[in-house]
């Protein structure tokens, strides 16, 4: 019986799919456009012809994974009192980092050094400081500042993130449970205005 040929929709569903896990073994500079297509079964012109080379299908496949990872915080930081949504966010990457290994492992494994591990985080970090920054306003806080909470979270929760991949002898929920009071330490007691730190003498 002749295997079902693929439509195209499917075909690139395979491809996202494959191009993640070479990705996520390699890392972007030790992948290649032949793996891939090997993988996949299928040449490499398939592949060329659906992303035009290997930096269209690593850019679709991340910006999958942070839609993932955003959509997860935001679900989680959108309802319930403030200590229970930012314990929501954090689980929910931790979460994330738990049970998509090889999403996480895209973003923070070998990336392109003009992308850069930092930027894609930065990138996510932007994406919920919209949503902290609703947060911040109907709090009576200055919604300009969201982002700066945001990025210290992200930054934070991914550090333990890639921490925990390699002692994962912890619980995630525990983990979770660890950096969000230490967290909320901080933002239970936000002041309205934190005053600047004095400059240190250069004498």
């Amino acid at each position: 019986m002749a295997e079902k040929r693929l439509t195209a929709a499917e075909r690139r569903s395979q491809l996202i799919a494959v191009g993640r896990t070479v990705f996520a073994e390699r890392g972007y500079d030790g992948a290649s456009v032949e793996e891939i297509a090997e993988r996949a079964g299928v040449s490499k012109p398939i592949v060329y012809e659906h992303f035009g080379g290997k930096e269209g299908l690593y850019a679709v496949v991340v910006d999958r994974e942070m839609d993932h990872v955003i959509t997860s915080i935001a679900a989680a930081i959108s309802q319930g009192p403030p200590r229970d949504r930012l314990g929501g966010a954090t689980l929910a990457f931790l979460n994330y980092v738990k049970e998509e290994p090889e999403g996480f492992a895209v973003l923070s494994r070998d990336v392109p050094a003009k992308v850069g591990m930092a930027s894609l985080l930065a990138d996510v970090g932007t994406q919920v400081g919209d949503v902290f920054a609703a947060e911040f306003k109907r709090a009576g806080y200055d919604p300009k500042a969201a982002p700066i909470y945001a990025q210290a979270l992200i930054g934070m929760v991914s550090y333990v993130g890639q921490w925990w991949t390699e002692n994962q002898k912890r619980d995630i929920e525990d983990i979770a449970a660890h950096v969000t009071a230490l967290a909320w330490m901080g933002l239970r007691h936000l002041p309205r205005k934190p005053e600047r730190l004095p400059r240190l003498s250069t004498d």
